[in-house]
């Protein structure tokens, strides 16, 4: 009786009134979720307003007095895009962000497999290595990995760039991924190996389809890091032609002062790509990072 109880407390209630004051009662709460996250989306949405208004507009009004105005323009798009050397730079951001995620992401969930559920010799003590290696900094191995690429000539491609993001990437990549694969049924995994399945099966059909939401939480952490990356591209990237985005955007501060609506404008589209793949995969994002809290 006490469950039932217990239970009918906690279902939703069916009349009109129980859940207008339901709602009056969650209001404090939604006005306050809905004032952080106006302050938090205020500096975007004052970069996209302004990234359409005119030079002269700017340099006279606030972002905020252009809704009463209501003059916009493409042109510092089109001007970022064309003129500007933008659009070069996104698809070098594109060729270094997209191949900088896939590998780490194979090769760190093949490693976590093989810590997961693989036996061999000194597995716990090379854990503990993976781990410790999350407490070095990046910086400290850039001067021994330009020494180490210099006579190869990847520093005059992306190469360099791609082994560096995913030498960095492979010690979180592989730890996260272990805390959740050690979660899955190991009964499910025993009993493929019974069936038949090979090691590389039950890699591929067992724990990598129910893995999703934890490898797309790496993925999206992964992209988002390289995609806004700007220290290595400075440091591994060393034709002009190859520059990212994020490098691309200074030649746009000129020595006649800050063009804003230029700015504004290469500033956004260099934020829409990130933007765009974390609200797409959000619901894995969440999961992901919940994943492997409770067994």
């Amino acid at each position: 009786m006490g469950l039932s109880t217990a239970v009918d407390l906690e279902a939703p209630p069916r009349t009109v009134s129980g859940r207008l004051v339901r709602a009056l009662n969650r209001a404090p709460i939604h006005i306050a979720l809905g004032l952080i996250a106006l302050i938090w989306l205020a500096p975007t949405i004052g970069l996209l307003v302004t990234s359409f208004r005119d030079r002269s507009d700017i340099q006279v009004t606030g972002w905020w007095e252009s809704f009463l105005q209501f003059r916009y323009t493409l042109e510092n798009y089109a001007t970022v895009l064309g003129s500007q050397g933008m659009l070069d730079a996104f698809w070098n951001t594109v060729l270094i962000a997209v191949p900088s995620t896939l590998i780490p992401l194979v090769l760190a969930s093949m490693a976590a497999y093989a810590f997961s559920w693989l036996h061999f010799p000194l597995r716990d003590p090379l854990f503990l290595v993976v781990v410790a290696l999350l407490m070095i900094p990046a910086q400290v191995a850039f001067i021994p990995l330009l020494k180490l690429f210099n006579p190869t000539g990847l520093l005059n491609g992306f190469g360099a760039i791609w082994l560096t993001h995913t030498a960095f990437a492979l010690p979180f990549g592989i730890f996260l991924l272990r805390n959740f694969f050690i979660t899955l049924p190991r009964d499910l995994i025993e009993a493929a190996r019974i069936d038949g399945a090979s090691t590389i099966g039950i890699f591929r059909k067992i724990v990598v389809p129910l893995s999703v939401p934890a490898i797309a939480a790496y993925g999206i952490f992964q992209f988002l890091w390289v995609w806004n990356d700007l220290l290595m591209a400075l440091v591994f990237v060393q034709r002009g032609d190859s520059w990212p985005m994020t490098k691309a955007i200074q030649n746009l501060l000129t020595q006649y002062g800050t063009e804003w609506h230029l700015l504004s404008a290469g500033a956004f589209l260099l934020m829409a790509v990130p933007l765009i793949v974390f609200f797409s995969l959000q619901r894995y994002f969440v999961q992901g990072l919940l994943a492997g809290s409770v067994k």
